[in-house]
């Protein structure tokens, strides 16, 4: 018997939690539902969920806290912030503490449906076995530090590499310029995160059959970037 994901839905907004949950209730998922901080956190315990939907604007510990309690301990389950915010910085923040996506409000139920799938995605076409990561066609050994997609070889520099790989690690997963620009360049690197903008120029044209419309490299406007290759 394959068991149901199951959902931690977090907002204080009662009628926008009840749309969620009845829309992820009718395509198949659990849903659990908290209103506020402290509740998110203890059915976070007690519950163990596959993904948690997360307001971030709530009154007492807000989304921000849950995120970085969450984070203290799992790197894994997935995080999607709702946030009413607009500012870049609000949404920056929140991917900082560790959150691997965010939908802004009102939300786009289908959006935030089709977002839900692909963070819970285990497809077999995505492997890691040690030396390296096959995501579809394309494939990233570590030991020779090669990759290719399907048949064809693609030369990459350094840095590029280590780009591409650690987005990679975490397809679909929404990274911030100064997340990127931390793993791949340091935080003793004498230079800025807008550098991590040439090198996706770089790797879309390497890697892209349309740089210009890319379908595998993603900008999330405002934020940063998103690797998507099924």
């Amino acid at each position: 018997m394959i068991r149901m994901k199951k959902l931690l839905i977090v907002d204080d907004e009662v009628d926008i939690a009840a749309s969620i949950q009845y829309l992820l209730t009718q395509e198949g998922f659990a849903t659990i539902l908290a209103h506020d901080g402290n509740k998110a956190m203890q059915m976070y315990e007690n519950e163990k969920p596959d993904l948690i939907i997360l307001d971030l604007m709530m009154p007492g510990i807000d989304g921000y806290e849950v995120c970085r309690r969450i984070r203290a301990n799992d790197k894994r389950t997935p995080i999607l912030m709702l946030t009413a915010r607009t500012s870049e910085i609000d949404t920056v923040v929140g991917l900082e503490l560790g959150a691997n996506d965010y939908i802004a409000k009102p939300v786009r139920l289908r959006e935030l449906v089709a977002r839900v799938k692909a963070h819970l995605r285990e497809s077999p076409q995505v492997q890691d076995h040690g030396k390296g990561i096959r995501l579809g066609d394309l494939a990233i050994d570590t030991e020779s530090r090669t990759v290719t997609v399907g048949d064809r070889l693609i030369d990459l520099t350094f840095k590029e590499f280590e780009l591409l790989l650690a987005m990679a690690r975490q397809p679909n997963r929404v990274f911030s310029r100064d997340q990127l620009f931390a793993q791949v360049w340091g935080s003793d690197f004498l230079g800025e995160s807008r550098t991590v903008d040439v090198h996706i120029r770089y790797l879309r044209e390497k890697l892209e059959a349309n740089p210009s419309q890319p379908k595998h490299i993603l900008t999330v406007r405002g934020v940063g970037y998103r690797l998507v290759w099924d």
